[in-house]
């Protein structure tokens, strides 16, 4: 193998260990994730994920997937969420998930240059209503281009 073609290598199987970790949850009702382009997450720039409720019985874990690369410059990521439900109720949240620890050491798992860390961002959650429920994601740090994110991903999981 040339050392041109390991760059492709290591991107084919970090989005096979991607695609493997949200296939594997059969509780799953929705998973999807966004590229950031340019690896640079502009303020004005909301991420949004549109996700089918049909099961109003069951009580489901939201979870963010964060994709960042090594040249994210810090250790903490603070985001701005807008929940609505299919009547046009909203609610907005603002959280901080750290990525890494006070010594620099990332959380999650990375590959190569990557590094992905799923967290919760609301648990037991009892959908009121079918429908689509629309989530939006807005980065809420001090620059207006955050530089180092690669992906930002929603899941919706049946609580065990």
């Amino acid at each position: 193998m040339k050392k041109e073609d390991k760059p492709g290598l290591l991107l084919t199987a970090l989005l096979l260990a991607s695609s493997i970790v949200f296939s594997c949850n059969t509780g799953s009702i929705y998973s999807e994730s966004e590229k950031i382009p340019d690896y640079t997450w502009d303020a004005g720039n909301i991420i949004t994920f549109m996700a089918p409720v049909t099961d109003t019985s069951n009580a489901y874990d939201v979870n963010l997937l964060l994709r960042t690369a090594s040249s994210y410059p810090y250790r903490n990521l603070f985001l701005f969420i807008k929940t609505t439900s299919p009547d046009a109720y909203s609610i907005k949240d603002t959280v901080e998930y750290f990525l890494a620890d006070e010594k620099g050491d990332w959380y999650g798992t990375g590959l190569g240059d990557i590094n992905e860390l799923s967290v919760p961002f609301k648990a037991n959650v009892l959908f009121p209503e079918k429908g689509t429920y629309v989530f939006s994601i807005q980065h809420g740090m001090r620059e207006q281009n955050l530089e180092g994110v690669t992906d930002i991903g929603l899941q919706i999981i049946k609580t065990k």
